[in-house]
Formats: C-alpha cells, sequence, structure tokens
C-alpha cells in the first residue's frame, strides 16, 4: 500500500515521511502523525537553527570485515595467493585471462583421502574449491586486507607474442618443399 502511496506522490514529496498506523496495548489502530502538517512543510517556522544539528564525524573508520563478517576463526589466518591465471588452452584471445584470482594455499595436514567406494578425492578444507575473482590486483589485495588474511602476490607472467605474417606462408624458400600430396 505505502509503495502505491509513494509512487503516485511528486518526487519531492516522496522522501518525506508518511503518517503510521500505531497499535496500542488494547489493539486498537490508531493514526499518529510522524510528520509536520503539509502547510508547515514549506514555511519558515518548522525550521531548526543550524547549532541545533549534530556535525558530521571528521572522518569514516572502516570496521575490519573478518570482526563481522561471521566466518570461523580458523580462516582469519589463513595465507592466500593472488595470481592473474593464465588462459585456457582453448581461447585464442585474451579476455578472460585479464582477471586476478584469490586461491587459498593447501593446509599442511591438508585432511584429504580417497572414497573407497567411487574413488572421489575428498578434502576436509573447506576453502580449497573457492576462489574469488576481481578486476585489478589492487581490487585483491584490498579485500584480503579487509578480510584480515594473510596473502601474497605471484607476479603476472608476462604474455609474448611472437609477429607473425600471413605472406610468409607463400614466400618462396629454396630447397623446402611446401606442398606434400599423398596421392
Amino acid at each position: 500500500m505505502s509503495s502505491i502511496v509513494l509512487r503516485s506522490l511528486a518526487r519531492p514529496l516522496a522522501s518525506l515521511p508518511l503518517r503510521a498506523t500505531v497499535r496500542t496495548a488494547s489493539t486498537n489502530a490508531t493514526q499518529v502523525p510522524t510528520s509536520p502538517p503539509r502547510e508547515e512543510v514549506g514555511s519558515t517556522a518548522g525550521k531548526s537553527n543550524s547549532s541545533e544539528v549534530a556535525p558530521l564525524p571528521d572522518a569514516y573508520v572502516p570496521v575490519a570485515a573478518e570482526i563481522v563478517s561471521g566466518a570461523p576463526v580458523e580462516l582469519r589466518h589463513r595465507v592466500v595467493r593472488i595470481f592473474q591465471p593464465s588462459r585456457n588452452t582453448m581461447q585464442s584471445g585474451g579476455a578472460k585471462g585479464e582477471k586476478w584470482r584469490i586461491d587459498w594455499d593447501i593446509l599442511p595436514g591438508g585432511g584429504r583421502w580417497q572414497n573407497p567406494l567411487i574413488g572421489w578425492a575428498s578434502s576436509a578444507d573447506y576453502m580449497q574449491g573457492t576462489r574469488v575473482l576481481f578486476n585489478s590486483k589492487e581490487d585483491a589485495i584490498a579485500f584480503a586486507e579487509r578480510q584480515g588474511w594473510d596473502y601474497y602476490v605471484q607476479p603476472a607472467a608476462v604474455k609474448r607474442i611472437p609477429p607473425k605474417n600471413y605472406s610468409e606462408n607463400f614466400l618462396y624458400k629454396p630447397n623446402k618443399l611446401r606442398i606434400i600430396r599423398t596421392k
């Protein structure tokens, strides 16, 4: 109901608080005004002095995400590797190779075993198959620092593309048979 009312109001009036229905102890619904009457909204009589307004804080102090994330304590000081993965061999372009990724190092104990019935490999490390993608190295580093993880950055491999000319396929080279026919 309130969304229909908000849509029907003009944009400046949509941000004003609406009248709310409040239930009392006897469960009777009564209308309680939560905003001044409409005549006083535009007038200067309802304005407060600027000295009554609380000043904004000087700087925002970010809270470490490890405190509020709800992640287990064992995850807080895991070492993560930040790297740029190599492209798939089936890719011709480098579009998907520009992302940076975070992977967790394998635990020393590992808790790895093989399922005796089917032969699947299993692990007690719940972060082993998790990977997080980022657009830049700086984003990945900032995320790892915010989470409180120890990290190291693996340098990106330099991609060297050798120069090629299509015309080299048709150049004459003495003593070299270009076309081999089997029939």
